[in-house]
């Protein structure tokens, strides 16, 4: 496997080489300090360049780069917009275990975004175009503090769904009950434990992306109860897990509201458990609710 100071040796080679090229910066992992180095951090390079057609039209150049084991061009789904003389990509895997999300830009679009994203460090740049930048940080993905309108609604969510969980639970539609949980209600459960730890924290601190840092933060049997809320594909493991999630989010949300100093509405709470202990004890052939 290529070192990292050969790659970013190979990176700023190529950019060097090649007159269209007339900048080179970087953002994502590799330029954020509080994200732990390991074997699959990407390369995430932008080159800002005269023009992109030749790039594009051009299939061999990425070559270049190394040994191309698999990769994708986003810029080419049919599904997803795109701004191809402005802005297009190339992600590749290389055989060796390194991987670069490479993307070419235009000196004008650069000069425009490049403060989008605060996660973001100038490697080169031939004819300083490019503006002044502040250091890298990852402020932008910190935890943000709640309004009480966000607090609120993220409960309702999680409650009011769960509904939809025990009737498809009910109906033995796994796929469905998988769905619903993993796509709207464990999305409220992470936000609220990323309140947790915000307002442990200050809100300083970022949890990644799916949350995938809160372990620093949460206690032991916070973070095990999170992860058995994950289930395999039986109505029996649904059910256990949608209790340890509704323990959880219950054990949580109010402790999240009296630091916010706002209101936790425990009679929702108090509802959707009654609903949802009725409906597990519903008879499959019920006729009635």
């Amino acid at each position: 496997m290529r070192s990292e100071a050969e790659m970013y040796g190979l990176i700023l080679g190529v950019a060097n080489a090649d007159s269209r090229i007339r900048a080179v910066y970087m953002n994502g992992s590799r330029t954020n300090k509080n994200v732990p180095k390991d074997i699959f951090q990407d390369y995430d390079v932008v080159y800002v360049v005269t023009e992109t057609k030749s790039f594009i039209e051009d299939k061999e150049w990425i070559r270049n780069f190394g040994e191309i084991w698999f990769m994708q061009y986003p810029d080419e789904h049919p599904d997803y917009p795109s701004d191809k003389e402005n802005y297009y990509g190339w992600l590749m895997q290389f055989r060796d275990g390194n991987r670069i999300d490479l993307h070419v830009e235009t000196v004008e679009h650069a000069k425009e975004h490049i403060s989008d994203d605060k996660l973001c460090k100038i490697l080169l740049d031939k004819d300083n175009i490019l503006p002044e930048i502040p250091e890298s940080t990852d402020e932008d993905y910190r935890v943000k503090k709640p309004s009480k309108e966000q607090f609120l609604c993220c409960c309702n969510e999680f409650w009011w769904c769960l509904n939809n969980v025990a009737k498809g639970l009910w109906r033995k539609e796994i796929p469905y009950v998988q769905d619903m949980i993993n796509f709207c209600i464990r999305k409220q459960l992470e936000n609220m434990l990323a309140w947790k730890i915000g307002t442990a924290t200050d809100f300083s601190v970022s949890v990644g992306k799916s949350a995938k840092y809160m372990y620093k933060w949460l206690t032991n049997e916070e973070y095990e109860a999170y992860l058995a809320t994950y289930f395999k594909g039986t109505v029996e493991d649904g059910w256990r897990a949608v209790v340890v999630m509704t323990k959880l989010f219950s054990a949580v949300a109010p402790k999240v509201a009296e630091k916010l100093e706002y209101e936790y509405n425990f009679e929702e709470e108090k509802g959707c458990i009654e609903f949802l202990e009725h409906v597990r004890k519903l008879p499959g052939d019920a006729e009635e609710f």
